[in-house]
């Protein structure tokens, strides 16, 4: 956890926090909040990562104002970019593929910070901004056809790399869903309506509502918000949720209203596996663990089997590659803690002796990994770990306490 601290944070002039996602040089909003999470378990031992998590929420809250697609952001702003021909002319912006968490995960830490801590410095007007430019944005993209502007095209790329349709991305019906252009894995969707990714929106409008009524007095926003969540959880429960031939009724992974439909789950959060985890549905809800017993299985295509281990690997990465975050993953959402114990070892074991989590690993070859450096795989074995010896976020979060070192 210190390489976090010591590596990838870096405080700015004006006291916000900015957070490399690790061997690129840029800060993911979806990565920054994944990777401080373990740490909000130690806000009230240490002072100053408190201000640090402060500071990193006012600088994610204020990209979303600046951008609300990208996914991606600089620390000034300095015209970098991951692929200069990207229709993104921002120079705040590194890339801009946009995705639902991107703007759920800030609004996660958001609360959670809020809820540990009762500090509201942090919720200013710029935050109470950010609220409303995302309940704004996910009500657009209920619309993507016919009331979206937002394009994304990037020439001489794999077709995950870009959207088909000039930019406007593979056809959708309505559903009171929200639209994504990619996955939290960076690659484009194959259908626009990303279950998780809905899902996990849902549950993000719950803490939009309270931080509206409790800090903003915003009744409007806070109505809103509860709307739209009601909104995209029906069109989940009616375009989302399948009947599988072996498993029963599950999640489909994608969906575009008009009949298509994935069903797989990958390794990157929010993933189908991820849910209770993230506080968008009960672990022992039946839809669920069909759903888990689905995606830890063969009949999910990205599930592999090795010598080395076996666990959900991604589309973003070669096959047969499984990722550390999926084994932390199953493992924060398994009640048996002799399971959870097992998947620390196995995380342990499967380093390639570099004492680091990688992004992938092959399934039969620990040695053969992607990323040197993947900062958000190293605060997930740290999370998973404090989970085992029974320091729990959302546990943390809910009876408003801290972990005391």
């Amino acid at each position: 956890m210190t390489d976090t601290l010591e590596k990838t944070a870096r405080v700015l002039p004006d006291g916000t926090t900015y957070v490399i996602t690790g061997d690129i040089p840029a800060m993911w909003l979806r990565d920054s909040t994944a990777q401080f999470s373990p740490f909000l378990l130690m806000m009230s031992a240490d002072d100053a990562v408190q201000d640090l998590i402060a500071g990193l929420v006012r600088r994610q809250l204020r990209y979303i104002c600046l951008d609300p697609y990208a996914n991606a952001f600089n620390a000034e702003p300095s015209g970098a970019a991951y692929d200069p021909d990207d229709l993104a002319d921002n120079p705040w912006v590194w890339e801009e593929k946009y995705e639902i968490d991107s703007l759920a995960f800030p609004l996660q830490l958001a609360y959670r910070t809020w809820r540990m801590t009762g500090r509201r410095d942090f919720l200013d007007d710029t935050a109470h901004r950010a609220l409303r430019t995302v309940v704004r944005t996910w009500r657009v993209e209920q619309e993507h056809e016919t009331a979206s502007r937002y394009r994304f095209r990037r020439h001489g790329m794999p077709p995950t790399e870009t959207l088909t349709r000039d930019g406007l991305g593979s056809p959708v019906g309505p559903t009171g869903m929200t639209w994504s252009g990619f996955r939290p894995s960076d690659d484009a969707c194959t259908y626009g309506y990303n279950v998780p990714g809905n899902l996990f929106a849902a549950t993000a409008l719950d803490h939009v509502r309270a931080i509206a009524r409790e800090v903003f007095h915003d009744d409007d926003l806070a109505g809103d918000a509860r709307a739209l969540r009601d909104e995209i959880r029906a069109g989940v429960e009616r375009f989302g949720v399948v009947d599988h031939p072996s498993y029963g009724r599950i999640y489909a992974y994608e969906v575009d209203g008009l009949g298509g439909q994935v069903l797989m789950d990958d390794a990157n959060l929010p993933s189908l596996l991820s849910l209770p985890h993230l506080g968008a549905t009960d672990l022992d809800d039946p839809v669920y663990q069909a759903t888990r017993a689905f995606v830890l299985g063969p009949d999910n295509p990205y599930h592999h089997a090795g010598r080395a281990a076996r666990g959900v690997g991604s589309a973003h990465t070669p096959p047969g590659y499984i990722w550390p975050i999926a084994l932390a993953v199953e493992g924060l959402t398994s009640p048996d803690p002799a399971e959870k114990l097992a998947l620390i070892q196995t995380l342990r074991d499967t380093d390639a002796g570099t004492l680091a989590m990688h992004e992938a690993f092959h399934c039969d070859d620990a040695g053969r990994y992607t990323r040197d450096w993947f900062s958000w795989g190293d605060s997930m074995f740290c999370e998973l770990v404090l989970d085992y010896c029974g320091h729990r976020v959302s546990d943390a979060v809910r009876e408003g306490r801290h972990v005391q070192s």
